[in-house]
């Protein structure tokens, strides 16, 4: 199973989930409304908007309303995110890394001398950085830089 890694809430019932192999699935939970009515509530945006990722497994508003990441894959559309993916998944990987090796933001940070501020950004894809930061953040997890083309 794809793992998803960010959830963008859209208009009306509709969502993206970017998975960790840089597909983008766009779903509308309202498909599932004839199987599931409880999902109709739904329609209240206020409510649509608590939207999270439950750890990577799938899409919660509250403890009646949920979809696995699974069933979004397979049945949504895959959709072109105009969001900047690339450092998304540069987060998402910089993150996993660091916490299989044990270590903590503060502690990459005294590893690799990057203010810990900025790790926590390029993990949250909110900051684009470059290959020399990249780089120098790899070899404070033991880790090598490869950029591959595909």
């Amino acid at each position: 199973m794809k793992k998803a890694i960010k959830l963008y809430l859209r208009e009306g019932t509709t969502f993206d989930i970017l998975f960790e192999d840089g597909i983008t699935k766009r779903y509308d939970i309202l498909t599932l409304a004839d199987k599931f009515p409880q999902l109709n509530a739904l329609k209240d945006r206020n409510l649509f908007l608590q939207g999270h990722l439950l750890g990577w497994g799938g899409v919660i508003w509250n403890d009646e309303l949920d979809i696995d990441s699974e069933t979004v894959y397979e049945d949504g559309i895959t959709v072109n995110n105009d969001d900047n993916v690339i450092s998304v998944l540069t987060g998402y990987k910089l993150k996993e890394l660091r916490r299989n090796a044990g270590l903590t933001q503060a502690d990459l940070s005294r590893s690799c001398g990057v203010p810990q501020s900025d790790i926590s950004k390029i993990e949250n894809g909110l900051f684009n950085p470059s290959i020399s930061l990249l780089q120098k953040i790899a070899n404070g997890i033991n880790k090598k830089v490869i950029i591959d083309f595909r």
